[in-house]
């Protein structure tokens, strides 16, 4: 025997409304977790008359991630004080357009490995930009964030307190 329409109609909406809750949970909630590991998507900076400073936020990690640019196009990074030079995924640096230079030998965690000098036009961390940089292509750099070096930090002033990381690019 079946069910009267209307009946029929409510366990369908209440199904569909099910689904809806359940999309949109998956949603918050990818998008929760994506701003956990990189909690500073939007890079804020702060203008004085002789600097450009930026506040980046630690993640759950401890680690300091940030959007920012390469020679204009969009990269993800990731601060490394214990790496020489900006790092760069071979892949990443395919899709950014980078020369591979003279082959270099690297020392890294997992051992020695080769990889390529090449240089930067420009980097971009908020309001901060930082011209003509030496970087490495690395073939064994897997995913596509970009370690950003001391050949970079180098040229800031950086201060940490807490879970918050302090740069400061001085213009004069």
């Amino acid at each position: 025997m079946s069910q009267p329409a209307g009946k029929r109609a409510g366990k369908i909406l209440m199904l569909l409304a099910w689904a809806a809750g359940l999309f949109l949970a998956t949603r918050f909630f990818g998008q929760w977790e994506a701003r956990q590991y990189n909690p500073n998507t939007q890079v804020q900076s702060e203008h004085g008359a002789d600097f450009i400073e930026v506040r980046l936020l630690g993640n759950g990690q401890g680690h300091f991630v940030a959007d920012g640019a390469i020679n204009g196009q969009a990269v993800h990074f990731m601060l490394d004080t214990g790496a020489t030079d900006v790092a760069i995924p071979e892949g990443l640096a395919r899709q950014l357009g980078l020369e591979r230079g003279a082959p270099v030998t690297l020392s890294t965690a997992n051992g020695r490995t080769e990889g390529y000098r090449t240089r930067l036009a420009e980097l971009a961390l908020g309001d901060i930009r930082l011209r003509d940089l030496r970087a490495l292509v690395v073939p064994g750099l897997d995913g596509d964030q970009v370690l950003l070096g001391m050949s970079a930090l180098q040229r800031l002033e950086f201060t940490q307190r807490g879970g918050t990381l302090l740069l400061r690019q001085n213009l004069k």
